[in-house]
């Protein structure tokens, strides 16, 4: 069996992510939402209202980004 070269389609052409990025991606919206949660953690301890709203920013912005890639996938 061999492959025809010229029925041959790549990722590129078809604009279709490479399965690494989705992956960079996950991650990267996880650990936002890893550190938010652990700001609002801190600032519950410190009774820092302005640090829990950016770690509860933080942590809302890392969920949106997860559904948003578990949407596109």
């Amino acid at each position: 069996m061999e492959i025809d070269k010229d029925h041959i389609v790549t990722q590129e052409e078809t604009g279709e992510p490479a399965p690494i990025d989705q992956v960079e991606d996950r991650v990267e919206a996880e650990m936002k939402k890893l550190e938010g949660e652990a700001k609002k953690f801190v600032a519950d301890g410190l009774q820092d209202p302005e640090l829990a709203r950016e770690g509860e920013r933080l942590k809302e912005e890392g969920e949106k980004e997860l559904r948003e890639a578990k949407d596109s996938v």
